[in-house]
């Protein structure tokens, strides 16, 4: 087979529009995730379109990151996207600590370790796009009642910002960006246990804008509707003490009683 795409977080949402979308441009995919039933049910779906291997992993673990690095290794990886993550709403002092550590394993830490080995591969094959998936809340200041999801969020714009600058720097070919949406119809209001205050948009749009953005454009920040757009670029106006103040009000509405 060709050229590879690899989705993390493959089995639900915008990772199963990923899958879809780049299974349509012709690309092999590798689809990554802890169900092992819904990937292989997402792969013989996609199947009749391409090539589709299945990775069973749980990335809050690096044993199971690095197993995902070495299995790769023989495969001509030109998209890498990285999905997989999750939320939790809130207040601090009450949420749970293990679910809180989890999320900044996976969202963080397993997610900078799959940047920092996609890129360095990408600089060697002289190409490729790495797209993560962050959030609108990795662009406020900080989001109260939702507190470590908004940091693991803000964590991923700042490091696919930089790095983006240095590639660009650089002279490189190689592509890094991170999409921001607002609130998108999957399943993790369930597992961040929350209701969104604003209509969320549909997963296929989502994935489908921002892969235009990534292959035509090459944008670093993907924020896919004009509301989430005015909302983070106002919040740059408004002091920060507001601004905070403005997001906690929005989460505390979220979250379920």
């Amino acid at each position: 087979m060709g050229k590879y795409a690899v989705i993390t977080g493959a089995s639900s949402g915008i990772g199963v529009e990923f899958a879809r979308r780049l299974a349509a441009k012709g690309y092999a995919l590798v689809l990554v995730a802890r169900r092992e039933d819904r990937l292989k049910e997402l792969a013989v779906r996609l199947g009749k379109k391409t090539e589709c291997e299945v990775c069973v992993a749980d990335l809050t673990q690096r044993a199971e990151c690095e197993k995902l690095c070495g299995w790769l290794a023989d495969k001509d990886v030109e998209v890498f996207i990285n999905n997989a993550g999750f939320g939790d709403c809130g207040q601090f002092v009450k949420t749970n600590l293990d679910k809180e550590l989890d999320m900044i394993r996976l969202n963080v830490a397993a997610l900078h370790l799959l940047t920092k080995r996609m890129i360095k591969r990408f600089e060697e094959r002289g190409g490729g796009y790495l797209l993560n998936v962050a959030s609108a809340a990795g662009l406020l200041p900080a989001g109260p009642y939702m507190a470590t999801y908004y940091a693991t969020k803000a964590y991923v714009t700042s490091l696919t910002r930089a790095v983006a600058q240095e590639l660009k720097e650089a002279g490189s070919r190689v592509y890094i960006g991170c999409l921001c949406p607002g609130p998108v119809d999957t399943e993790f209001n369930e597992v961040a246990n929350v209701e969104f205050a604003l209509k969320g948009i549909r997963p296929g749009y989502c994935a489908g804008y921002a892969l235009d953005l990534m292959f035509h454009k090459r944008k670093t920040v993907i924020v896919p509707t004009l509301l989430m757009k005015f909302a983070s670029a106002g919040a740059r106006f408004l002091p920060v003490k507001v601004a905070v103040a403005a997001a906690g009000i929005q989460q505390k509405r979220k979250a379920r009683q």
